[in-house]
Parts: structure tokens; sequence; C-alpha cells
């Protein structure tokens, strides 16, 4: 299976959290070919398929946001210096390829550090800080630094997505523009079957890995009856993962189904009694408190909305090469899809 064209172009967008523009309008023009689409001004956008009747009105949540990095300060040397923007291991920063956005478009940049040639001994074992890392644009001195770059750009590392054998794929930005993909997606199957009661709205939210600020504001301006956050999981057939700590989500096993404290018992019964009726593979996965996802916004929100988490197995989180198998993401459409088509009128959620 080669990378669905949506998907790639989600992929390909740079959008750190904050400045979701770019990734936002990819998932704009997708969803509105068969979708009501609007957006409001935290950056979030919302994709409305309308019902056959009076369900409930069901969210399925990606946040469009990435992991990043914004420039604080440029020095007279015409180096840059940078603050992340989300979680980041230094060590996977080092020597990376940067696109830095602009506003007369994406200068290249390097992530530069000191030579291991021209380290001590002490210096060579310890792992790398992010305040010795700096960003190097080829800038003769300050100035011409900073007549290209301004503080506050922000910057994702460069590269394209690579497909892999076995239906992997690696990229940057997987995390969480496959959980974007998969609610334009299971929207889209949504439509094209046409007889869900209630309407399914497909949402990008912003700013999920800073704040939640995308996932707080649209639970009050939607008013969703029910949400289902769609975000990425650790597969757990990489090396020196411990499935007796996090269970056993593999690739090829399916989407990952949240079960816990903060998640609505009813939907994720249903989620799953939805996957079992389609055949469709899966997982399970327990929290005892917060998920790490929109979800933990949603749920508490408002009178609170009930809530669930449909997770994708994923290597390598928050690093340029993060790997997923796609057919475990098209399974997570599927099923979200299925369940969303089962909603019917009159389903109570009290308890």
């Amino acid at each position: 299976m080669s990378v669905p064209e949506v998907l790639r172009r989600l992929l390909t967008a740079p959008g750190p959290s904050g400045y979701e523009q770019a990734p936002a309008a990819v998932f704009r023009e997708a969803c509105a070919e068969f979708a009501e689409v609007s957006q409001d001004t935290v950056g979030s956008t919302v994709a409305r398929v309308k019902g056959t009747g009076d369900g409930p009105l069901l969210a399925i949540v990606g946040h469009i946001d990435e992991i990043g990095l914004i420039v604080h300060h440029i020095d007279d040397e015409g180096y840059l210096w940078f603050t992340p923007v989300g979680g980041w291991d230094p060590v996977v920063l080092v020597g990376q390829r940067l696109e830095i956005a602009t506003r007369n478009g994406r200068v290249p940049g390097v992530v530069g550090k000191k030579p291991i040639h021209l380290m001590g001994d002490e210096d060579r074992r310890k792992v790398p800080e992010l305040k010795h890392l700096h960003i190097d644009i080829g800038a003769e001195d300050g100035d011409d630094a900073r007549s290209r770059v301004r503080v506050g750009d922000v910057a994702v590392i460069a590269g394209e997505p690579v497909e892999f054998p076995n239906d992997r794929v690696v990229s940057r930005s997987m995390d969480n523009r496959l959980g974007c993909y998969v609610a334009y997606e299971a929207a889209r199957l949504v439509a094209e079957a046409g007889d869900a009661p209630g309407d399914v709205c497909a949402l990008a939210v912003a700013q999920e890995e800073i704040t939640f600020a995308g996932a707080r504001t649209s639970a009050f301006s939607l008013e969703p009856d029910l949400v289902v956050v769609v975000d990425v999981t650790f597969a757990t057939d990489a090396p020196d993962t411990n499935e007796k700590e996090v269970g056993r989500h593999r690739f090829g096993t399916g989407p990952v189904l949240g079960r816990g404290s903060t998640l609505d018992p009813l939907v994720f019964e249903l989620v799953h009694a939805a996957g079992e009726a389609e055949g469709i593979p899966f997982t399970i996965a327990a929290s005892a408190r917060s998920t790490g996802t929109d979800a933990d916004a949603f749920h508490a929100a408002r009178a609170g909305i009930p809530s669930a988490v449909v997770s994708i197995p994923l290597r390598y989180m928050h690093s340029p090469v993060e790997m997923v198998q796609l057919d475990d993401v098209q399974n997570a459409a599927r099923l979200i899809a299925a369940f969303a088509r089962r909603l019917e009128p009159g389903v109570s959620f009290e308890r």
C-alpha cells in the first residue's frame, strides 16, 4: 500500500504547535469534498457530515500540530538559538537538517554542535543538552542572519515520507497527522455510506503538544455529545519495550482502544462492539489516570463529554523517523466509521 495522497500532504506540511496553518489548510481542502468545513481563531478545523436523523453529535479528533523549534535569539556571528516546541530528545536533534518558516518562505538550516574531535573524554560521555545546540543557516554574520530569519520563526526537521517494505512508512509529524488523517478518512467513509444517525464531525485541533488549547476550545464551540480522540501510541515490537508495562500493541494488530479511569465505559464498549462486528483487529490499552491525549481536555470540559481514545501503534515517537504500518491506520478509520454508523438516537451516557 502506498502512502495515501492526503496523508502525504499532511505529513509534509510544516506546522508546529501554534503555527499549524499549512497542515490545517491541507485538512480543510481534503474534507471540503464531502463535508461542511469551518475553522476558528485558535487554528482548529471542523468538517461536519450531516446525519440522517437526531442521533448524537460525534466528534472524531486528531491534533494537527507537530513538535518543532522556535528561534529565541540570533547572535552576532549569525547562529540561531532555539527553544523546543513540544517534547524533544536532544540526541534526536543533533545533525538534523531543518526547514525554517519565515515571512519570505522556507529557509534551510542545520542543527550544529561541537564536533566529537574537539571534545574531551568527559564531554564525549555526556548527553547533549538543548542549550548547547544551535542552528546554522550559512549566514555571514548576525545582520545577514537577521535579514533572513526573525526571532519567533519556527522550524521542523526536513524530509519526505519514505515507504518501507511490509506496508510501513517513515516520516516526521506522524504524531499526529495520522490522527487527523484517520478523522478525515472515517468521516469520508461515513459520508460515503450516508447512513449515520447523527452528525459526524472530523476535527483537526491545534496545540495539543503544548496546551490542549484546540481541544479545550472546540469542546465549547462545537458542543459534541461524545468524542473519539485519535492519536499514536508506542508500538511494542520495537527493541527495549516492556510489554509487561505497556501491553502488547504490535504492528499489524490494528488500532489500540483506550480503556481507563478518564474514558467513558459505554463509549469503549460501543467501539469495541463495532470492531468485533466488522472483524477489524484491535488491541486494548489501560490507563489509570490521564491518557496524554486531547481526551484529557474533552472529558472534563463543559459538563463532561464522554470520551474514547483510539490509537495507532508507532515506532520512534517524537523523531523524524516515526514509523507506522498503513493497515493499522486504515483499520482505525474503518473501526471509527463503523462505530459512528451504529450510534442510535437516544443513547444515554449517564452513569
